[in-house]
């Protein structure tokens, strides 16, 4: 199976030259770290920063320059310092090309919860909304089960909606699935992972084509 840096290194080959990229908070943070040298893209940050670049070295951290999700980031040459509501601004003008967002789960339709598990408590939905309506394409980075082993790939959320209908494609630890028509469609499969155990941990509608490649 994929640990995390194998599904940010997977999800980063989806990232084409000139793109600018919002990544979410967790795995998706990890992507900055494996786009290809030879493409140029902008990686933007709702909290107010383009032009994110790779998780600093231990010892180079500056505390001034942090993500969404609070963690110490760099910055590339060119990149530039906003307050939220530009930032926003922004999104919501949908100058965002791709968005990396994580998710507890997503439905066969392309609903994705994840922002709230009811009981517990939370700040708030923070920038999720917002990106799943104006983004003009969504990734979700995610595992594919719970820690109880149930399927977080269903046939619908239980969970309280962040987006309805704007997930196109999610990438677990088990594999690559684009999502059309009301199903979840197999690109791709983790190397030491059988399309038996993928069916077996899919709950929502899945489509297996006469070719499934394997996750490099």
């Amino acid at each position: 199976m994929l640990d995390k840096n194998g599904i940010a290194k997977r999800i980063a080959k989806e990232v084409k030259d000139g793109m600018y990229v919002n990544l979410g908070i967790g795995i998706p943070t990890l992507v900055a770290n494996y786009v290809p040298e030879h493409i140029e893209v902008v990686l933007q940050s709702e909290n107010g920063l383009l032009g994110t670049g790779p998780f600093p070295f231990e010892g180079e951290e500056d505390a001034d320059l942090i993500n969404a999700g609070k963690q110490t980031v760099t910055t590339l040459p060119g990149s530039s310092i906003f307050d939220s509501a530009m930032s926003f601004g922004m999104i919501r003008a949908q100058k965002v090309d791709l968005t990396i967002l994580g998710a507890m789960e997503v439905s066969e339709n392309g609903d994705i919860a994840n922002w709230k598990v009811p009981g517990k408590m939370v700040k708030g939905m923070g920038g999720a909304m917002d990106l799943v309506a104006s983004a003009k394409k969504i990734i979700v980075a995610m595992q594919h089960c719970d820690k109880a082993g149930n399927s977080k790939l269903l046939p619908h959320c239980t969970l309280p909606l962040t987006g309805v209908h704007c997930i196109q494609k999610v990438v677990t630890d088990l594999g690559v699935f684009d999502i059309h028509d009301g199903a979840f469609i197999l690109l791709e499969r983790a190397a030491d992972v059988s399309i038996e155990e993928i069916k077996a941990k899919t709950a929502g509608k899945l489509i297996i084509p006469n070719h499934v490649g394997i996750v490099e």
